[in-house]
């Protein structure tokens, strides 16, 4: 397979992709025994996009899907064109009018040794349905793009951009000079999130289950927050931090839009 393709599969992810950039489906791959309603409306929906339908078996689908879950449906695509660095994407927000950059200020989820796919996958989902405009990642001891990634994202890996950086540390004092705050999650950390004001330019900060930030990103951090817990286990799965932070930034932002003057 060349390396400008990649692999997607199941419904939500190729359906995705067939809603938002069906000129970049080379080809998608259907299980011809599978003849239920979803099967059946997902492929008229591929023939009218004019994407080419290749029937295959079971043995083909799962050596094309690395032995994955794939629902009977794969797709071979091209990459879909987005901020090829994190400088361009935040040009690219820098770029915009006055009044969208108030309304909308960036919001960057930065991911510190997360490593399991369904993890990253369903960061991305969350990412996504918060609206905010990239995760971050260090090139070490964390998850690439999988198939897998891409299924348990439900599209989301489609769009919205994942940038992996060499050194995290630096990444985050760069973000730092461009005016956004970073802000650490920590059991420890003194304030909660809801004391903190996320109207601004941000970029949270969540380590994995169990082992948290590394020292030297906590140290970049300007501020740590954390999570109230009100139950008897100490943390939660790192995806559904993810959507607590976010979520929390995005009502505050809501909250704010509603009260401004017109």
């Amino acid at each position: 397979m060349s390396s400008e393709t990649k692999i997607l599969f199941g419904f939500h992810a190729v359906g995705v992709r067939l809603k938002t950039a069906p000129s970049t489906i080379l080809e998608v791959y259907a299980d011809p025994t599978r003849r239920d309603v979803r099967m059946r409306q997902f492929l008229q929906r591929a023939r009218e996009a004019g994407v080419r339908v290749i029937e295959a078996d079971g043995p083909r689908l799962a050596k094309l899907a690395g032995g994955a879950n794939h629902q009977g449906v794969v797709a071979r695509v091209q990459p879909v064109a987005q901020a090829r660095t994190l400088d361009d994407l935040l040009d690219q927000l820098d770029a915009r009018s006055e009044p969208e950059r108030r309304s909308d200020p960036p919001l960057l989820l930065v991911l510190d040794g997360v490593t399991d796919p369904h993890n990253l996958g369903a960061c991305l989902r969350v990412a996504d349905g918060a609206g905010a405009h990239a995760v971050i990642a260090p090139k070490d001891q964390s998850c690439g793009l999988t198939a897998t990634v891409a299924k348990v994202a439900s599209g989301a890996a489609e769009t919205v951009p994942y940038f992996m950086v060499t050194n995290l540390a630096r990444t985050l004092e760069a973000l730092k000079q461009r005016g956004l705050w970073i802000i650490g999650t920590s059991d420890d950390a003194p304030r909660s999130l809801h004391q903190h004001d996320w109207r601004g330019p941000v970029a949270v900060v969540l380590g994995s289950e169990g082992k948290g930030i590394r020292p030297l990103v906590r140290r970049t951090c300007d501020e740590l927050v954390s999570i109230p817990m009100r139950g008897v286990v100490e943390s939660l799965n790192v995806s559904v931090a993810s959507a607590v932070c976010l979520y929390e930034a995005v009502r505050q932002r809501l909250a704010a839009s509603s009260t401004a003057p017109a």
